[in-house]
């Protein structure tokens, strides 16, 4: 892995693309068992900001594994036009709150009220909330990844947008 690697993997991430990591020339490598485990440990180590992105050796020159890059492409375009119904959303944000109660400050707990997907290439979800300030990264990060294990969504970034509903006089 390159700084230049990881600023073209920035670039995508941060543009909302689809994401497939492609380690070309794998036929070169000298190989053991745990080759493969210790390369896809230190990618991860260095990308740590597109964990969502599947990992895939391949060589151009021999043919290996690129077949199984297409059918990597399909899946991945498939996960950045998905789309999520509202009331399979709003189960899976319940069941998130019921497991892991939404963070407080001085008092105040965050409360979601529902979310809805706005958006698809790349998934967009506007959560409303009673006050966004209570809203830790943490937090969204641990919705992103209930979601993920619901529906996937391999090899695509998820946005989120937080609205602040207007309380009720």
């Amino acid at each position: 892995m390159t700084e230049q690697d990881s600023k073209i993997a920035g670039y995508a991430h941060d543009s909302g693309k689809g994401i497939i990591i492609a380690v070309n020339k794998w036929d070169l490598i000298k190989k053991d068992t745990n080759t493969y485990l210790e390369f896809e440990r230190d990618i991860r180590r260095v990308l740590g900001f597109i964990n969502y992105a599947p990992i895939i050796f391949i060589s151009a020159l021999t043919g290996q594994r690129v077949r199984r890059l297409l059918e990597l492409i399909n899946i991945v375009n498939n996960n950045y036009s998905l789309r999520i119904s509202t009331g399979v959303l709003n189960d899976i944000i319940n069941e998130a709150v019921l497991m892991n109660q939404p963070p407080s400050d001085k008092g105040r707990r965050l409360k979601i009220y529902y979310g809805t997907q706005v958006s698809v290439r790349p998934p967009k979800f506007v959560i409303f909330v009673n006050d966004r300030d209570l809203m830790h990264f943490s937090y969204e990060r641990y919705l992103e990844n209930q979601i993920r294990n619901h529906f996937g969504f391999s090899g695509v970034p998820i946005l989120f947008e937080f609205k602040q509903r207007e309380s009720k006089i």
